[in-house]
C-alpha cells in the first residue's frame, strides 16, 4: 500500500503546486549561488513558484552569504570588476509569490532598502511586525493568502503607493490605513468586508480603489473626498445606497456598482470626468432628469438587470454616450430622442415589455431600433428638406463658439469636404473633439492634421470612407476613434501607431477579420466591431491577447462560426457581445446570462 500512497501525493503535487513536502534543507538549496550572485548584481530576486514552505534564511542578509566571495581582486585588465564586493547592490525587489509560506521570520527587517515586495498566492495567516521597518517599500502584494488583520507596523510604511489585500479574510481594516496618504493604488477585493474605516478620506492621493465581492452595507461620507479617483469598483456587495451625493470625485471616470441593492441613482453634479456608470443588477426604479443633464461627457451607461419602467425624455441629453444598456428592466416604450444621440452604436434593450417597436426589429440591433425611432418622427428633423447646402456661412461653427466646448462638431450636414480654415479655426481655438460624422466625405480631409498636437477625439461614423490616410500617424494623443458605419475592407498599419488609443469602434464596415494593426494598440481598453463580416477570433498572443487592458469587445452580427475556448482567459474582459454570430456554442442560453457566464463557459473547454 505504501508504494501506492507516494504515488498519489507526487501525483497530487504535480496537479497542485501549493502541495508540497520540501523540508528547511531543500528550501535553503533553492537560493543557489547563482542566484545569490544576480540579485548582487540587480538587487533583483525572484524565488516565485519554488515551493517554498519557508523562507531561506540567507535571503534575509545576502551580501552576508558565505557563498558571496568578497576578496578584493586587483586584476591589471579589472575584468572582473562589476562582479567585486563594491559593486554589490542592496535588495531592492523580492518575489516570494506562489510557494507554500505560512509565515515570513521579523529577519524581513534587514532589507531596509526594498521597494516591491510581492507575497501573494501563498497561504500566509500573519505578517512580523518587522516588515514596518521597510520604510523605502513603494509596492506590497499580499493578494491570495489567509490574511484576517495587518500589525500596527505595517502603517508605519509612508512611501507605500500600491497595496493589494485581495483574496484574504479580511472583516475589517484597521482605521490606521488612513496613516498611509501616499497610496495610489489600493484593492481589497474577495474579502469579507462588512464597512470600512472612518477616514479612508484622508488618502488624497488615490486613484483606484477596488472593493468588488465584499460584504459593505454602506461607505464612509467621507469617501467622497477622494479628489484624486479615477476608478472605483464596489460590484459584487451589500450596498442599498451610494452617498447622496458624488460631485466631490471631479476625476472619477469609471463607476462599477453591479450586483448591489441600490434603489436610486446619486447626483453627479460634478464629476465632470466620468465616462462610464455600471450599475446592472440592482433596483433603480427611474433615471432622474437632472442625472442626464449633468453628464453630457458619459459614454458607458450600464442598467441592465434593474427596476426601471419608463426612460426621460432628457436622456437626449447624454451626448457622448456610445453603448446603453437597459435589458432586463421594465420598460414599455422607448423616446424617440434616443436616436439623436449621435455616438450610440450600442443599443441594449432585450427582456423588457417593449410594445411600441416589433420584436423582431429589436433583434436587428441598434442600427435599426434607433432607424425606427427616427421614422416615427416623420421627416422633419434631419430629412432631406431641410439639409442644408454644403459650405454655407452658419454650417460650421466660428471661433467663439468652438473655444466653449473645445469640440468642433459638424455633423449631419451633407459635406463631401470640409475646408482647411475651418480646421484652422479650431487649432486657434485649442479644439481637442472633432465630430465630422454623418456626411458624405469619401476621405478624412486633410485639414485636420492642423490639430495633430491636441487632438484627442474624432469621430468620423457615417460616412463614406475606404481607407485610413497615413497622416494619422501624427495623431500622438488620440485616445478615441470611430470610424464605425463607413466602407472599410480593413485598416493600414499606421492605425498601429496610435499607442494612446483607447477605444476604437469600426462597427458596421466590410471587416472580414480583425486587423492586425489593431492587436498594437497596447492600451486599448474598448473594441467594437460588430456588424462587420468577421469570420474569426484570434485570441491568441499575437492576437486579442496581446491587448492586455481590453475590457470590453464587440463581436456582434459577424460570421464567425467558431468561438476559441482560449478566449475565456482574457480575464480582463469585463464586457463581452457575440449574438448574431454563425456559431453553434456557446448556445444562445448561455450568450444572453452575459459575459461572465460566457468566459466560464470558454473556460471550462480549455484541454486539459
Amino acid at each position: 500500500m505504501k508504494p501506492r500512497v507516494v504515488r498519489s501525493r507526487i501525483r497530487q503535487q504535480e496537479l497542485n503546486p501549493v502541495f508540497h513536502w520540501q523540508d528547511k534543507a531543500e528550501d535553503d538549496k533553492v537560493l543557489s549561488k547563482i542566484k545569490i550572485k544576480q540579485a548582487l548584481k540587480s538587487g533583483v530576486l525572484n524565488l516565485s513558484g519554488q515551493g517554498l514552505a519557508t523562507v531561506p534564511e540567507k535571503v534575509w542578509n545576502l551580501s552576508d552569504s558565505e557563498d558571496c566571495d568578497k576578496e578584493v581582486r586587483y586584476d591589471l585588465d579589472r575584468s572582473n570588476e562589476e562582479e567585486s564586493w563594491w559593486n554589490q547592490k542592496t535588495l531592492t525587489n523580492l518575489d516570494l509569490s506562489s510557494n507554500a509560506l505560512t509565515c515570513i521570520s521579523e529577519n524581513v527587517k534587514n532589507l531596509g532598502d526594498l521597494t516591491v515586495l510581492n507575497l501573494q498566492d501563498n497561504a500566509l495567516t500573519s505578517l512580523p511586525d518587522g516588515i514596518g521597518c521597510l520604510t523605502k517599500l513603494t509596492k506590497i502584494n499580499i493578494s491570495r493568502n489567509k490574511l484576517t488583520e495587518l500589525p500596527e507596523s505595517f502603517f508605519e510604511l509612508k512611501e507605500l503607493k500600491v497595496l493589494s489585500l485581495a483574496h484574504n479574510d479580511f472583516s475589517e481594516i484597521h482605521s490606521n490605513v488612513s496613516d498611509l496618504i501616499m497610496l495610489e493604488v489600493l484593492d481589497i477585493s474577495f474579502n469579507s468586508l462588512n464597512s470600512l474605516p472612518g477616514g479612508i478620506g484622508f488618502l488624497v492621493r488615490l486613484q483606484q480603489l477596488t472593493l468588488n465581492n465584499n460584504r459593505l452595507i454602506e461607505l464612509p461620507n467621507d469617501i467622497v473626498n477622494l479628489r484624486n479617483l479615477h476608478k472605483m469598483d464596489l460590484a459584487k456587495n451589500d450596498l442599498k445606497q451610494l452617498p447622496p451625493v458624488m460631485g466631490e470625485l471631479r476625476k472619477l471616470e469609471c463607476l462599477y456598482v453591479q450586483h448591489n441593492d441600490v434603489v436610486e441613482l446619486p447626483d453627479f453634479t460634478g464629476c465632470d470626468a466620468l465616462k462610464e456608470i455600471h450599475i446592472s443588477n440592482n433596483f433603480i426604479k427611474f433615471i432622474p432628469a437632472d442625472f442626464c443633464e449633468n453628464l453630457p461627457q458619459l459614454k458607458v451607461l450600464d442598467l441592465r438587470d434593474n427596476k426601471i419602467e419608463k426612460l426621460p425624455d432628457e436622456i437626449s441629453m447624454l451626448a457622448s454616450l456610445t453603448r446603453l444598456d437597459l435589458s432586463n428592466n421594465s420598460i414599455s416604450s422607448l423616446p424617440s430622442c434616443l436616436s439623436t444621440l449621435a455616438h450610440l452604436v450600442s443599443l441594449q434593450v432585450e427582456g423588457n415589455p417593449i410594445r411600441s417597436i416589433r420584436r423582431d426589429i429589436i433583434q436587428c440591433g441598434t442600427q435599426r431600433i434607433l432607424k425606427t425611432l427616427r421614422e416615427r418622427d416623420g421627416p422633419g428633423k434631419g430629412g432631406p428638406e431641410n439639409v442644408k447646402a454644403p459650405f454655407e456661412e452658419s454650417t460650421f461653427p466660428d471661433v467663439y463658439q468652438m473655444k466653449k466646448g473645445r469640440s468642433m462638431i459638424v455633423s449631419n450636414k451633407n459635406l463631401i469636404d470640409v475646408p482647411e480654415q475651418v480646421f484652422l479655426d479650431a487649432a486657434e481655438a485649442s479644439v481637442y473633439n472633432v465630430d465630422i460624422s454623418k456626411n458624405k466625405l469619401g476621405e478624412v480631409p486633410s485639414g485636420i492634421t492642423h490639430l495633430a498636437d491636441q487632438l484627442t477625439e474624432l469621430n468620423i461614423s457615417f460616412n463614406l470612407l475606404k481607407t485610413i490616410p497615413m497622416f494619422f500617424s501624427r495623431f500622438e494623443r488620440i485616445s478615441y476613434l470611430n470610424i464605425s458605419n463607413n466602407l472599410l475592407a480593413d485598416l493600414p498599419e499606421v492605425v498601429g501607431l496610435l499607442v494612446t488609443l483607447r477605444e476604437l469602434n469600426v462597427a458596421n464596415n466590410q471587416l472580414k477579420r480583425i486587423p492586425p494593426s489593431v492587436y498594437e494598440l497596447k492600451g486599448l481598453e474598448i473594441l467594437l466591431a460588430r456588424d462587420n463580416k468577421i469570420e474569426e477570433i484570434d485570441a491568441t498572443e499575437s492576437g486579442l491577447a496581446a491587448l492586455p487592458r481590453l475590457a470590453t469587445l464587440d463581436l456582434a452580427n459577424n460570421n464567425i462560426k467558431q468561438v476559441p475556448p482560449v478566449l475565456g482567459l482574457l480575464k480582463n474582459i469585463t464586457t463581452l457581445e457575440l449574438i448574431g454570430n454563425g456559431f453553434r456554442q456557446p448556445r444562445h442560453q448561455i450568450l444572453e446570462k452575459g459575459t461572465e457566464s460566457i468566459m466560464a463557459y470558454l473556460r471550462d473547454r480549455i484541454p486539459t
